[in-house]
């Protein structure tokens, strides 16, 4: 056995060395906090769900793997999200998982995957992981998609999966039908539409899918309210799905998430309630905002909304003095130059907007 002098040298000769110079993914501490910085619902689950929720539960056997039967779980799903019929589809701890399965199922070491930038980070730390090559093609200056720009680099790079988040975090903008479809057409392997957000606008590709052979969708059920169970789900053709699930991890959907799941969606109605709250809030949040001085805001259709301040103003300080204020937000300015002085702020309650429109307004008062 080799002998080193500590346990750093160990690492640095064992752990790989792409690894080792990135930072893990940044999780802000929030107790005690008003949560304004990841895109979550505010609002809690009426009593009488989670009283459902916990009655399903007690019927659970933890000392067993669950179930590989997923039919209930797919036809729930189905049918509670108007998926297609005849779409398959495939279940992650979270989408981030799924991001993973594509990557690793479809990409060699050095094969390359495209996105616009600035959008969803871990399609990058994603592609890093797996030894892809990511490739970002920037936005234009007002943050909408460069169509021209996508063609190109798709056109030279010949991507093997190209990630579209739409909306798109963290901007909040939603890319127009014809410029998708031209990058669709175009794309010499696979597309993902990322539909996080799409309860907040209703814009969805889902009935599409039976057109669109290479096309897969990917939704989570964490910004309508069930943040905490890191469930998501992957549409499309047969054909894709049972090649990307000969890599799943077996059992990766635990029996608690699935049943809290079917349990909530019994009551969907409710989680649709929300979400329209959400909508009402943002659009509210939006014209307050568009009143304060120095502040650009931009339009969203998502649960957040990204600002950018002008030069009289740092977004960092307002971030840190909101901070202070025990209100966390998301400070955006040095994730990329197109986000200089840009702070992201997730739709909260009535009560938390307005809190968070007073006390903004009070830090550029006293710029």
């Amino acid at each position: 056995m080799i002998v080193y002098k500590d346990l750093l040298d160990l690492i640095k000769v064992t752990v790989r060395e792409d690894i080792q110079r990135i930072n893990a993914y940044p999780v802000s501490k929030s107790a005690n906090y008003i949560k304004l910085d990841a895109m979550e619902s505010p609002y809690d689950l009426p009593k009488d769900i989670l009283e459902h929720v916990i009655n399903n539960l007690r019927k659970v056997h933890l000392n067993r793997y669950p179930s590989t039967d997923k039919s209930q779980l797919i036809q729930t799903i189905k049918e509670k999200f108007n998926i297609p019929c005849e779409a398959d589809l495939l279940f992650g701890n979270g989408s981030d998982e799924l991001i993973h399965l594509i990557i690793q199922s479809c990409c060699r070491p050095g094969d390359v995957v495209l996105s616009p930038s600035p959008s969803f980070v871990f399609f990058e730390m994603a592609s890093q992981f797996n030894h892809a090559k990511f490739v970002k093609v920037d936005l234009t200056e007002d943050l909408q998609l460069d169509t021209n720009k996508m063609l190109e680099s798709i056109k030279q790079h010949s991507p093997k999966i190209i990630f579209l988040a739409m909306p798109n975090n963290p901007t909040g903008g939603l890319w127009d039908d014809d410029d998708v479809l031209s990058i669709i057409n175009m794309a010499p392997g696979l597309v993902i539409i990322d539909e996080a957000y799409y309860a907040f606008n209703k814009k969805s590709w889902m009935s599409r899918l039976n057109e669109l052979k290479n096309v897969l969708i990917l939704r989570t059920v964490s910004k309508i309210g069930l943040a905490g169970i890191r469930f998501g789900y992957l549409a499309g053709h047969h054909e894709w799905i049972s090649q990307i699930n000969k890599i799943r991890p077996p059992y990766n959907i635990n029996t608690l998430t699935e049943s809290v799941i079917l349990s909530v969606l019994d009551k969907k109605h409710i989680l649709d309630e929300h979400s329209s709250k959400i909508l009402l809030n943002r659009n509210k949040l939006s014209e307050s905002l568009k009143k304060l001085d120095h502040v650009k805001v931009y339009e969203s259709y998502g649960n957040f909304i990204l600002i950018k301040f002008d030069s009289n103003v740092s977004a960092t300080n307002v971030f840190n003095e909101l901070k202070f204020s025990n209100i966390l937000v998301k400070d955006m300015s040095t994730s990329h130059t197109l986000l200089s002085n840009c702070l992201r702020l997730s739709v909260g309650t009535d009560s938390e907007n307005e809190l968070l429109i007073e006390t903004i307004s009070k830090i550029i008062s006293k710029k």
